[in-house]
């Protein structure tokens, strides 16, 4: 008997405390979707029945005339951001109270080894890797990198030739998957994926299970939110994390732990590490006056073995996932085709009919298509952020707390017709200049703002555009039977957004 009343009790208890913070909004007169115990607002991830993004863009839609709209991510106080002016503010404006992303659950300073990186971490050592890592992704560095482009976009047009004379319908996410995988490859670890030749090779392996979501993972979530002790040496990446510092491992071995001349990322990070110590301004800690310590770290070996695995997870992931979004989108819009072929074939002929550099920052029609793609279908469908310390937004004298989250849902904002005429139209003209310089640029983010933005933008643009540009120079790009424009979107606890099913095309080569 006494058993069950301390069972009981403890559940009891247990309801009182994950349900402590569900009045946290109406409380502050803000507009909130209404939690259920144990989950919060966003049980439907957690049961994959709908990613964040959709979840998000979901909530922005419902709250047409709210400038924010409050939600909680289980037991956690969450606001999303509807306002461009806010979403300024918390992104640039007032970064140093939101230069945490938030997205670990749990003890976000507590990182297991592959998550130890500039995307994951927070506070000082994200300062410090920020400003060790921009350097090499400077133009001089991305030109450097090049040739290894033009490499696999040659390796791209024989599998596509090799789809469009079988006449087979094929995965156009698997093939641009393949193709980012073997850039990153060999400009991130100086190896040969090859996986456009081998089906199975073991970067695409890595690259299909860095992102596969499993149930077990979901569990994780939760138990790293509600028994942080319990869980801190649970991992996310476990299953994968000896293959990875292995593998950089042996790389820097076979080099005597010394920059090669390759110019790939492993060789830039080996330089930075033999600078030794780097010193910043902290953002967490500051002297009695007010001003900012100064805080140092040193570039280890894991965490170098940290930012070469993201540097080839986002890499891969987002430009595969946009490209392939975007050769869907001129699969059933063949007037922008024609167009975009029209530009690619112009540029070429002034260079030689050779992809080089200048010729894709060329490609103006073709940047502004795969913009618009990125505008319809963002590989990040939502930017977080987490309050360090306790803010008032002055506009809404609306005083929030530390810790609480906040989330900006790109692809509500990107497909606001307050902001885009027509907005699920796909076109690219949007992007004109001449256009698009009215446009608030806080309503289009798909590499993020601010401080914490992609530092891979200008990489990720240059290698999506020119693998854009070796298809499409060959190839016209058709539906496959029986698809619709319309994508379904897999429904997960996601960071990155995924077709379920993937993107089915037809390619016929070109007569010119």
């Amino acid at each position: 008997m006494i058993t069950w009343f301390v069972i009981i009790l403890a559940l009891y208890i247990f309801y009182l405390y994950n349900v402590r913070n569900f009045d946290y909004w109406k409380k502050r007169g803000v507009a909130f979707v209404k939690p259920m115990f144990l989950f919060g607002s966003t049980q439907e991830p957690f049961f994959m029945k709908k990613s964040m993004t959709q979840l998000l863009t979901q909530w922005y839609q419902e709250y047409p005339y709210e400038k924010v709209v409050g939600y909680f991510f289980t037991t956690t106080p969450g606001l999303v951001i509807r306002d461009p002016e806010l979403v300024k503010r918390v992104l640039v404006t007032d970064f140093a109270s939101f230069y945490e992303r938030g997205l670990l659950p749990g003890d976000s300073k507590s990182y297991e080894p592959l998550l130890s990186n500039l995307f994951f971490v927070e506070g000082d050592l994200w300062r410090v890797l920020r400003q060790r890592m921009t350097p090499a992704f400077t133009s001089g560095k991305l030109r450097a990198m090049f040739p290894l482009i033009v490499e696999r976009a040659e390796k791209l047009q024989i599998r596509a030739l090799n789809a469009a004379r079988d006449g087979k319908v094929i995965d156009a996410r698997d093939m641009m998957a393949r193709y980012t995988t073997d850039f990153i490859g060999a400009c991130g670890f100086g190896l040969d994926a090859d996986s456009l030749n081998e089906e199975d090779s073991d970067f695409r392996r890595l690259g299909n299970e860095i992102f596969k979501f499993r149930w077990i993972d979901a569990v994780k979530s939760l138990g790293k939110e509600f028994f942080p002790e319990l869980f801190k040496n649970v991992k996310f990446l476990g299953r994968m994390e000896n293959q990875v510092l292995s593998l950089v491992y042996d790389i820097q071995k076979q080099r005597n732990f010394k920059p090669s001349k390759r110019n790939d990322f492993i060789d830039l990070l080996m330089e930075f590490q033999q600078k030794g110590a780097i010193e910043v301004e902290s953002l967490e800690k500051v002297k009695p006056d007010g001003s900012p310590e100064r805080t140092t770290m040193e570039l280890t070996d894991t965490l170098l073995a940290a930012q070469v695995f993201v540097f080839f997870a986002a890499g891969f992931e987002t430009s595969s996932s946009s490209t392939s979004y975007t050769l869907h989108q001129l699969a059933h819009n063949p007037d922008v085709l024609k167009k975009v072929q029209k530009n690619i074939d112009e540029v070429l002929s002034k260079h030689n009919n050779k992809l080089s550099y200048e010729a894709v920052k060329d490609m103006t029609y073709l940047e502004w298509t795969f913009k618009e793609g990125m505008r319809l279908f963002p590989s990040l469908g939502y930017l977080n952020r987490k309050c360090v310390r306790k803010y008032t937004f002055p506009e809404l004298n609306l005083t929030i707390d530390k810790d609480v989250m906040i989330s900006i849902p790109l692809q509500g904002l990107h497909t606001d017709p307050q902001y885009f005429d027509n907005p699920l139209e796909f076109r690219p003209e949007r992007f004109d200049p001449q256009n698009s310089k009215s446009l608030n640029k806080f309503v289009y983010l798909p590499f993020g703002e601010g401080p914490r933005a992609c530092i891979g933008e200008r990489l990720g643009l240059m290698q999506s555009i020119a693998g854009m540009a070796a298809i499409l120079s060959k190839f016209d790009v058709e539906p496959a039977p029986g698809t619709s424009m319309q994508v379904k979107v897999e429904g997960k606890l996601d960071i990155v957004q995924s077709v379920e099913g993937g993107i089915p095309l037809i390619l016929r080569e070109r007569k010119k």
